[in-house]
């Protein structure tokens, strides 16, 4: 089994910053990627960012492609989502999810593709 923690969701300006943190435990001797997804009320789960764990390959959509820069420590096993220029419309709550064997990439920009998912943490974006 392995469990996610995510943190680093509060309160931001328009135009401010935000890094989120996701930190994986239990049985993860096998990484295959983990990423980003983020869910706004009455809206569908919408992919953000992944990274390939050991190849470091990073994917993004566009809608955040030039603000979010997505890293990971592999010592502690640490996803991390830096977020910058942050708009209203990023509010929603944000979760990251971990993929312990080969996905494909497509499968991997959906929900479907992921083994696992952490509780999610808010992120709120005021005008």
């Amino acid at each position: 089994q392995v469990q996610l923690v995510e943190s680093g969701g509060g309160l931001v300006q328009a135009g401010g910053s935000l890094k989120l943190s996701c930190a994986a435990s239990g049985r993860t001797g096998r990484i295959y990627a983990m990423g980003w997804f983020r869910q706004a009320p009455g809206k569908e789960r919408e992919f953000v960012s992944f990274i390939r764990w050991s190849a470091d390959n990073t994917y993004y959509a566009d809608s955040v492609k030039g603000r979010f820069i997505v890293s990971r420590d592999t010592a502690k096993n640490t996803l991390y989502l830096q977020m910058d220029n942050l708009k209203p419309e990023d509010t929603a709550v944000y979760y990251c999810a971990i993929q312990l064997t080969f996905q494909t990439t497509e499968r991997l920009t959906t929900a479907r593709g992921w083994d696992y998912w952490g509780q999610g943490t808010q992120v709120t974006v005021s005008s």
